[in-house]
């Protein structure tokens, strides 16, 4: 029997994750390079897919679009229709995503007092 490739529509199957560990959970989601730049970059206003793909960590163009499906998939963003009216697309953090912010934060803070050299 053929495989079927997954829609993008398609809601993740908590039967797939590795364990129940929340941790793992998490790290299953967002534990990929780019994910929580993506978010990073939402929380700072930035809303399209120009803006992700303009930062300065440079990620790639395909990626960058595996994790926004990812992301939509997870319910941690949304695409909506972009503000200046265009027939382009936005995104937006839904409550599930803006509950990453606190983490985020930390994440940041612990940067600046022990990795010399960054700035917020």
């Amino acid at each position: 029997m053929a495989k079927t490739k997954p829609t993008r529509s398609r809601k993740p199957d908590s039967a797939a994750r590795r364990s129940p560990c929340p941790v793992a959970c998490s790290l299953d989601i967002l534990g990929d390079r780019w994910s929580l730049l993506v978010i990073r970059d939402l929380l700072l206003g930035r809303t399209r897919f120009k803006d992700f793909s303009a930062s300065p960590e440079g990620i790639p163009t395909n990626i960058l679009s595996e994790r926004l499906v990812r992301l939509q998939q997870h319910e941690i963003i949304a695409q909506i229709p972009a503000a200046d009216g265009t027939k382009h697309r936005a995104y937006q953090l839904t409550p599930k995503g803006k509950a990453l912010g606190p983490m985020l934060k930390e994440m940041r803070d612990w940067g600046l007092k022990w990795e010399k050299g960054t700035r917020a």
